[in-house]
């Protein structure tokens, strides 16, 4: 049976996941930490703690029900005192809507008047020879009347009143389609602001982090003033890490974000760098997007990150390993991080060999392959409502029962705090289930080989991975093959340190 995580343990798996240096020098330290200190740690860090991470016995059972019913009669009192101010507020709404609604039925009725005109354009050039026709004959006759000093009042005034009833009609429409255009546009100016309004916010606060002093160094310095492209690149680079926390973000908001920071894919498959973007959760209206295309792009773009950034992650204590095992003398602080490892990928009797064949990489093109089948590209509900991309299977845990499962299983999709936890369970599995042990002895084969990790060299060893087995591989290929995702394989993150891929 799985041990149930305390609220304590939830908090340091979630600082594991950040990679919160501080919590880490404390445990390596053996040095508690208090929820407390847990919680402030975190939030310093500007991490996002989950509405579901559970207190404890006491707090949930005789603190919260006694803070309810005191927040309840501050709340009452607040409404009661304050509900005589409400009113002047609901008038200023209702006048608001009313604007809004009368806005709004005039671009409609303009609208309609130019679907009319539309349909008027098409008879516009037998409607114009005919006014051509009407204006030449009554300009003809009046001028024949004229000269001919037979001229009649009636005649007049009809010449005068077809004309101008002409020249309004045009004016009118021609005004009307203005007015709808520049109300559309105003529309669409102020849909735009109002999406792009939380991630300028964000990026902000990103640009803060910036350390005064490497900037005076640098000004400073006369040797870096000779090379200024490159300390700009990689300030810019350290600049460009975002986290978004849960923010549920709608698909609008995050196209306009991949916008405004230059995030293309061709651009990706072309430099081999993606922005270390880091997202917590899908768009819950993803599924709306009408195109396939961009909604496989917006999947890659939210995906591909979490996937590269735990590949550097265990490329980074791959080269640790290294080094530790090339020396013959080993500090208290290296034996107590080969402990960690060792049980990390469950490695019995502490076999160096073994756990140089579990630490390693999955290739992107299969972790994305694996993610856009199994949660439909980011649209499936166990992928919306647990972030669970790879449908991972929990018999004892908290999980998503399958709508459509067999009444002898009892199994549930494992759910996730957020995306890059899912990402750090699933590469966990491939290099740790006894199932995906032909994967691993094929990957480590390819190692010893010296030959770069390519997932299509690698998917007919997953076939443990679904029921459909060789079938499930095929579609693997399939995906891989028709998305290109082979291109994302050598693709690190912006600002990391190239001593990763020297392995």
């Amino acid at each position: 049976m799985k041990r149930k995580l305390t609220y304590r343990d939830q908090l340091i798996e979630l600082a594991e996941i950040y990679g919160i240096k501080e919590v880490q020098d404390y445990l390596r330290n053996k040095k508690n930490l208090t929820t407390g200190q847990l919680e402030l740690i975190l939030q310093k860090n500007k991490v996002v703690i989950p509405k579901d991470f559970k207190t404890n016995f006491f707090k949930e059972n005789f603190i919260k029900p006694f803070s309810r019913v005191s927040k309840g009669v501050g709340n009452f009192k607040e409404s009661f005192f304050k509900g005589v101010s409400k009113f002047p507020r609901k008038v200023s709404f209702v006048r608001e809507d009313v604007s809004t609604i009368f806005s709004n039925s005039l671009v409609k009725f303009w609208k309609t008047l130019g679907n009319i005109g539309l349909g008027f354009l098409n008879v516009l050039p037998k409607l114009g020879s005919t006014v051509y026709n009407f204006i030449g004959k009554t300009s003809t006759d009046l001028f024949n009347s004229i000269y001919n000093q037979k001229l009649r009042l009636n005649k007049v005034n009809q010449s005068v009143v077809g004309f101008f009833l002409i020249a309004g009609i045009i004016v009118i429409v021609i005004s009307g389609f203005k007015t709808f255009y520049d109300f559309k546009k105003l529309d669409q100016k102020n849909v735009v602001e109002k999406e792009i309004k939380k991630p300028e916010t964000i990026s902000k606060k990103e640009v803060k982090k910036i350390d005064p002093k490497d900037k005076n160094k640098s000004l400073k310095s006369k040797e870096l003033a000779k090379k200024p492209n490159l300390t700009k690149q990689q300030k810019k680079e350290k600049i460009t890490e975002v986290i978004l926390p849960d923010l549920n973000l709608k698909t609008a908001t995050v196209l306009n974000l991949f916008k405004d920071v230059n995030y293309d894919l061709n651009k990706v498959r072309f430099e081999k760098k993606v922005k270390p973007i880091y997202f917590t959760q899908f768009p819950k209206d993803l599924d709306e997007i009408q195109s396939m295309k961009l909604k496989k792009e917006t999947f890659i773009k939210i995906v591909l990150p979490l996937i590269v950034a735990e590949n550097e992650k265990i490329l980074d204590d791959r080269f640790k390993l290294k080094k530790i095992t090339s020396r013959k003398n080993t500090s208290d602080e290296e034996k107590q991080w080969l402990r960690q490892k060792f049980l990390e990928y469950k490695v019995k009797k502490g076999s160096v060999e073994e756990l140089k064949k579990r630490m390693d990489i999955i290739p992107a093109s299969i972790a994305l392959a694996q993610a856009a089948k199994e949660s439909g590209w980011g649209t499936s509900r166990f992928a919306l409502e647990g972030n669970a991309i790879f449908g991972q299977w929990t018999w004892d845990g908290k999980g998503i029962a399958p709508l459509m499962r067999d009444k002898s299983k009892n199994h549930k999709i494992l759910r996730f705090p957020i995306l890059r936890a899912s990402v750090k369970s699933y590469k966990k599995n491939l290099n740790t289930h006894k199932s995906y042990e032909k994967f691993r002895e094929k990957r480590l084969e390819m190692r010893e080989k010296k030959v770069a990790l390519k997932g299509l060299d690698l998917t007919s060893t997953l076939d443990n991975y679904a029921e459909t087995g060789s079938e499930y591989t095929k579609k693997l290929e399939e995906l891989i093959n028709q998305n290109k995702l082979s291109d994302f394989e050598p693709v690190r993150l912006a600002n990391s340190t190239p001593k990763a891929f020297e392995l």
